[in-house]
């Protein structure tokens, strides 16, 4: 009578963790409850697993709570104080406008947002300029303030023109001293970058060799 001895060898009761033989007990899987025990921290009432909550927290009060080199570090990282990067693209007085409208469309294709833009001329004023002049100054400098487009301005008004990423500049005519005016201006004007369209010995000139 061998199968005597082997019926009382089942070791599904016998053993727990062998699962392998009795395929049917699922009861052995849901042992390994101590996954479900990480879950624990979304209890309250357990102060360990909220411990690391807290440092989060804490994080900004420690920051909050050294105001001296956070407020130290504010000037020099302020716009007014970071050098705008200078591109020089050669044109003639010709020209700069078709130039300084390449550099625009490229500006936009690149990312930049339309009121990012500033354009400046220094001499026959920008189509759009002229076109919007024409229903007076009150709506054109209204849509400067708006800021959500690309904005253009003749020279002799441009220093009426608040701060944007990028001025470009149109060297397109106009006597020599209002490029020497309105260059720097236009530097001035600039956040992060200033693209000049003209002459480079001209533009070289007021802005220095180094452009």
């Amino acid at each position: 009578m061998p199968l005597i001895p082997e019926e009382p060898q089942i070791h599904e009761s016998a053993q727990g963790p062998r699962a392998t033989p009795a395929s049917g007990r699922t009861a052995p899987t849901p042992r390994p409850v101590p996954g479900p025990r990480p879950a624990a921290p979304s209890r309250p009432g357990r102060p360990g697993p909220l411990r690391p909550t807290p440092p989060v927290q804490r994080a900004p009060r420690d920051v909050a709570a050294q105001p001296g080199p956070s407020a130290e570090a504010a000037p020099a990282a302020s716009p007014a104080s970071v050098t705008p990067q200078v591109q020089l693209i050669p044109a003639s007085a010709e020209g700069a406008l078709d130039a300084a409208e390449e550099a625009v469309d490229l500006l936009l294709d690149s990312g930049r947002a339309p009121g990012d833009v500033l354009v400046i001329t220094t001499g026959e004023q920008h189509p759009w300029a002229a076109h919007e002049l024409s229903f007076g100054e009150a709506p054109y400098w209204a849509q400067h303030d708006v800021g959500d487009d690309v904005f253009y301005a003749d020279a002799a008004v441009a220093d009426r023109a608040g701060r944007r990423p990028v001025v470009v500049v149109a060297v397109n005519g106009g006597p020599d001293t209002v490029a020497t005016t309105a260059l720097p201006l236009a530097l001035a004007r600039a956040a992060a970058l200033l693209i000049v369209c003209g002459d480079p010995q001209q533009i070289n000139a007021v802005l220095g060799a180094g452009v």
